[in-house]
């Protein structure tokens, strides 16, 4: 097995988080009321319950360094996530930037950064 890495992130309503990942395209390998895993192909996410966080304050985040990024925009734009510079669930489209990286990044319910970046 390769060596890999999964963030570990918050969610105020596990239900909620799950359900709003498996508009992307995620799916459960694991639940319990103190852990959950998703995964979408060889995206993995690990959730542990934080019903008192404040999205609006949260400062966690997490990497996605995927093959197909307009892929994943197209799924997050399908899922009805807003695309729009405020308010969370939000999506902002994928750019080329001055790191020479193309990045999308989102704000998941609970206030995470997610940054969807393009594999070269």
């Amino acid at each position: 097995m390769t060596d890999f890495a999964t963030p570990n992130l918050p969610a105020i309503d596990m239900v909620a988080t799950s359900a709003f990942y498996q508009k992307l395209g995620f799916v459960e390998d694991y639940v319990s009321p103190g852990w959950m895993i998703l995964s979408r192909g060889g995206l993995q996410l690990e959730f542990f319950p934080y019903p008192d966080l404040d999205p609006a304050t949260s400062s966690f985040g997490s990497c996605l360094r995927v093959d197909d990024l307009p892929g994943l925009y197209q799924a997050c734009v399908a899922a009805g996530i807003s695309q729009t510079a405020v308010g969370m669930p939000r999506v902002h489209p994928p750019q080329k930037e001055a790191s020479g990286l193309t990045i999308s990044y989102m704000i998941d319910p609970n206030g995470s950064l997610i940054r969807m970046i393009q594999n070269d």
